[in-house]
């Protein structure tokens, strides 16, 4: 088979307003799924992405995923969106992923432009708004694709498999008994030959990449409380046992400024390095100033960019995400909270795991607790975890994204790990038994789950001419 007929990229070029338009649809439902009040904009999300797909003549099934409660409420699920384009045995099956939810955003946070309005600077060419990068401008991007084949008249060289879902921003849930489920004989992912996902980024701005590792991550929250109610500072401070303090206190036992985990037993668990991996990461296209360029300030913790590529891709990290429950709004409220839970995550990476993890922190927090000597309570709660997540990067599933890399970009890809976490990964690697690649479309630079997130419009048309081509390629695999 010859290079992918120019009429599909062309294509992409001559509808870039429809296409952009359409991620502009999709970014004004604020689909955020750890919302109890979004829930209805998730089903909605669901609703758009549903009709798209019947539009370019998928077969579509909706898949009720349960129950769960949040915030004290019970909400349905958001149904998984599963997909059909083609039934042709003479050729490869690829399953795609994506998800359609999104996280919070305020104009409040810090926001340039509001969140739910995708804004393009014209200076710049990013497409600004929340999903616009993770994940709904790639979700967008294989619609893209898709309909430039159709709209050519040239035939898919492959059939898809679609699993689209609106809960990964809140831990996947749900949906991994229904991949296990739908993996067996008869089932609905039966079949498949390898799996593409694209819900990842670019090292930095300059360079395509190809993403073979995923850290896995245990996220807890840990609730002290001790007075019945809230109580006023000026009778009570120094009179009772505060339940911030003691959090505040717990929280600071985690980890160091320098990013070491100080909970015993965490750090053993991680698989040595050997110089031959250590030497990829002195070879990637990224410097000390691409992180910080991403950070928007110069606050890396090493001057050495191995050191940091490694502590993004190959070491445990340990974040404070934030407290729940105490004072946050502007001015000064002088209250002593009866109850607040500390929020924080660990990142995983071979050979830790969420189960292997969860007693070491619990174990520790509570020695930790006790050290206190207060009289207010503990509560530890896992939200959620999942397993990290290593491929062969030179399975043909690679060397098919290479290809297409090459073509679009005039460049071969890196070959990363990265930092985040995308659960769902592993869930298929292992219930499919299948080789699973992460095809990224965004920057390094994106700022996804971060104020003012954007894709690059040029990263959305050549990332959409990427998805198509390596559809193409392979089926030359």
């Amino acid at each position: 088979m010859s290079s992918i007929p120019v009429q599909i990229p062309a294509y992409i070029d001559a509808n870039a307003k429809a296409f952009v338009d359409r991620l502009a649809r999709a970014v004004a439902i604020p689909s955020i799924s750890g919302d109890v009040n979004n829930r209805k904009d998730v089903f909605a999300m669901a609703d758009f992405l549903e009709g798209e797909l019947v539009k370019l003549g998928v077969s579509v099934k909706r898949a009720k995923l349960g129950k769960q409660v949040l915030d004290g409420v019970e909400l349905e699920l958001p149904d998984a969106i599963l997909g059909t384009l083609g039934s042709d045995k003479a050729k490869k099956t690829i399953l795609l992923y994506g998800h359609f939810d999104v996280q919070p955003a305020l104009k409040s946070d810090g926001w340039d432009t509001e969140p739910f309005v995708l804004t393009e600077d014209p200076a710049t060419g990013r497409l600004i708004g929340r999903g616009s990068s993770d994940d709904k401008g790639p979700v967008l991007g294989w619609l893209n694709a898709i309909e430039a084949y159709q709209k050519s008249n040239v035939e898919i060289p492959v059939n898809i498999k679609f699993c689209f879902e609106g809960m990964e921003e809140s831990g996947s849930e749900g949906l991994d008994e229904l991949i296990e489920a739908e993996a067996k004989a008869g089932g609905y992912f039966h079949g498949v030959d390898a799996v593409c996902i694209s819900d990842n980024y670019w090292l930095n701005t300059r360079t395509p990449a190809l993403t073979y590792g995923l850290r896995g991550i245990s996220y807890y929250k840990i609730t002290i409380a001790g007075p019945a109610r809230d109580l006023h500072s000026g009778v009570f401070g120094r009179t009772v046992h505060e339940p911030m303090t003691d959090l505040i206190t717990l929280m600071s036992k985690l980890v160091t400024p320098s990013g070491d985990i100080l909970v015993p037993g965490v750090e053993d668990l991680v698989a040595p390095l050997t110089e031959q991996e250590k030497a990829r990461y002195v070879s990637l296209d990224y410097s000390v100033s691409d992180v910080e360029h991403s950070a928007g300030a110069k606050v890396a913790l090493s001057d050495d960019k191995a050191t940091v590529l490694m502590g993004r891709m190959r070491y445990p990290s340990l974040s404070l995400h934030g407290i729940e429950g105490a004072f946050s709004a502007p001015g000064a409220k002088t209250v002593i909270p009866a109850k607040v839970s500390g929020k924080f995550s660990i990142r995983l990476v071979p050979d830790q795991t969420p189960a292997l993890v969860d007693p070491l922190v619990i174990a520790y927090l509570k020695s930790e607790f006790a050290k206190l000597n207060t009289k207010n309570t503990l509560s530890i709660e896992n939200l959620h975890g999942g397993k990290p997540w290593v491929a062969d990067p030179d399975h043909w599933n690679y060397e098919a994204a290479k290809r297409a890399t090459k073509a679009v970009y005039g460049r071969a890809p890196d070959l990363t790990r990265e930092g985040g976490s995308i659960p769902v990964t592993l869930t298929f690697a292992e219930s499919l038994g299948v080789n699973v690649l992460l095809l990224p479309m965004g920057r390094g630079d994106d700022g996804a789950h971060s104020t003012n997130e954007k894709l690059d419009k040029s990263n959305f048309l050549q990332g959409s001419k990427l998805l198509g081509t390596y559809l193409w390629e392979v089926a030359k695999s």
